[in-house]
């Protein structure tokens, strides 16, 4: 495959870094738009790994940053999960724009959350999947334990998340305990895959079967088996990506 950079404005304007996976020498079967999880970025070696395995498929990859992480623009502690939706959104519409419309969402942890609720605001989008996905955005707020107070009455914390320190805001917070996802997930209208590992000791299995149940069809869920939440091992992501090419492709048959 090749790797191409690009960006695009995100939400309020703010230049989002991308990297498009171009499968080799053919057309692509179709374009995907990835989202990474919480406090991530698009280069995590996972995503990277899972990205390139579609593309040896056939598949056009679009992976990028939300605000105020990694390469691109604006400030974390402005954004909440309502912005990263927001962002997947613009995403898609600038392929839309200058590539070509995303047909298949995936979303990585929190990210997966995000993708469930974007792909209302993206019509050309066939299928979603999500991988090692909570089954409400708040579960994320026990990564914030001990801060809640603090940012209550500061309205703002510094919260240590996988060895580096972010501030996070107290309307953070109130946007992750103001989003629910069974309408969102219930409505949704499109195909759904969801991946998920029965060891995954930071968003448990449990949290796919909710999904799973508030899901219409048709749906379908996979057992990553002994893999960890961010698919650390090779096998483990590649595996991924190729079983999402064969997944999606039935649902993107004219």
């Amino acid at each position: 495959m090749s790797t191409q950079p690009l960006k695009f404005p995100g939400t309020h304007g703010q230049f989002l870094a991308a990297r498009l996976e171009m499968p080799r020498d053919a057309e692509p079967k179709g374009f995907a738009l990835f989202a990474h999880c919480f406090t991530c970025t698009k280069n995590l070696r996972a995503i990277v790994r899972v990205s390139r395995a579609l593309a040896d498929e056939g598949f056009a990859v679009l992976r990028f940053d939300f605000t105020g992480l990694g390469e691109s623009e604006g400030d974390f502690a402005d954004t909440n999960f309502s912005s990263n939706v927001s962002d997947l959104v613009a995403a898609g519409e600038y392929m839309e724009r200058k590539l070509e419309s995303p047909r298949l969402l995936v979303g990585h942890s929190l990210g997966g959350a995000a993708v469930l609720h974007a792909a209302h605001s993206l019509p050309s989008v066939n299928a979603v999947a999500t991988i090692g996905a909570p089954s409400e955005p708040s579960h994320v707020l026990k990564h914030l334990r001990g801060h809640e107070d603090e940012m209550q009455e500061a309205g703002a914390a510094t919260v240590s998340l996988g060895g580096r320190p972010f501030t996070i805001k107290r309307q953070f917070l109130e946007d992750l305990e103001a989003t629910r996802m069974e309408s969102a997930v219930a409505g949704l209208e499109r195909a759904l895959l969801i991946l998920h590992s029965p060891a995954d000791a930071v968003v448990g299995i449990e949290n796919a079967a909710r999904l799973y149940k508030m899901a219409k069809h048709p749906k379908s869920f996979v057992s990553l088996d002994d893999a960890d939440h961010l698919l650390s091992r090779g096998r483990d992501s590649v595996y991924t990506g190729r079983l999402l090419a064969a997944w999606v492709s039935r649902y993107l048959e004219d």
